[in-house]
This record gives C-alpha cells, structure tokens and sequence, in this order.
C-alpha cells in the first residue's frame, strides 16, 4: 500500500496536504455534522435527503482525512533547493529530456501527491522518474512504456 512506505515531498508539497487536512478537519467536517444533527432532528431519517447524503459525504471526508494523516506521517521532506549533488538528477529536479526525434520534454520530478503530468511534474516513483534518477547531462536512459521502451537523452538539468 502506496500509504505504508516513506512519501518523499517537497515543503510546498506538504504544506498543500496539511492545508487540505485542516480545511476539512477544522471547517467541512464541523459543517457537516451541524447539518446532520440538524438533519437527524426532523424525523424519519429513511427518507431524509440531508441526512444520508451528510452521512455518505462525512464518510468520505473522514476517508480523506485518514489518508492524508497517512501520508503526512509517512513524510519526508526534501527541499529541492539543498540538494547536495545538482550536477545529477535527483528529487526536485527540473530536466529537460529530448527522444530520438529531438522532439523536446521538460519534467520536474515531484513528490507522487504533487504530481501533475500534464503541468510537467512527474511522480518521484514513476517509470520516467525512476530512469532518470542519478542521470546527468547527456546521458541516454530508456524507459519502459505500455507502448514499449523510449530512449531519452538528458539535456539540461536545473534546480530551483
């Protein structure tokens, strides 16, 4: 299970999970409730809309709740920025990658809750990211796709 193994994620990363967190635990679960006691008080519940529907959304807010605990305290934050070898590739990196048509793909390798494929940030544990890893300019590393491999060469590697 994805949430039992260490969650490599930048600050901002992780300041976006606690946020998440504390917006439903401290306002949207609250609400919730109030508008469920509320709810339960006018009578017969089998046929009441607001007190199954509350009872359905509190118990997927409080599955999300438990995730994100989960992940938080599977954290490890890593700051792009104090990467010690920035001649490499490594978490935080911002790579850009050309195939065998020169066709060019600019990455950044991002924590898995962060990622965003099509924005450019790729999942610290994805295929891409997983070949990539240790690389440096210029060198030629092939990954695995669904439709076969893809050689990639590394052409320019940044921190921020």
């Amino acid at each position: 299970m994805a949430g039992d193994k260490t969650n490599i994620i930048s600050p901002s990363g992780f300041a976006a999970l606690r946020a998440e967190y504390d917006l439903l635990f401290a306002t949207e679960r609250p609400k919730l409730v109030e508008t469920i006691s509320w709810a339960a008080g006018n009578g017969d519940r089998s046929e009441n809309g607001d007190y199954i529907y509350g009872r359905k959304r509190l118990r997927e807010i409080d599955r999300r709740l438990s995730f994100l605990a989960r992940r938080m305290k599977a954290a490890r934050v890593i700051d792009p920025a104090e990467q010690p070898d920035k001649g490499r590739i490594w978490f935080g990196a911002t790579v850009e990658l050309a195939d065998e048509e020169d066709a060019r793909r600019t990455v950044t390798l991002v924590g898995d809750d962060e990622a965003d494929a099509g924005a450019g940030r790729i999942g610290w544990n994805s295929p891409l990211a997983r070949a990539l890893r240790g690389a440096a300019t210029g060198d030629l590393r092939t990954v695995q796709l669904p439709a076969g491999p893809k050689e990639w060469e590394i052409v320019a590697i940044a921190y921020p």
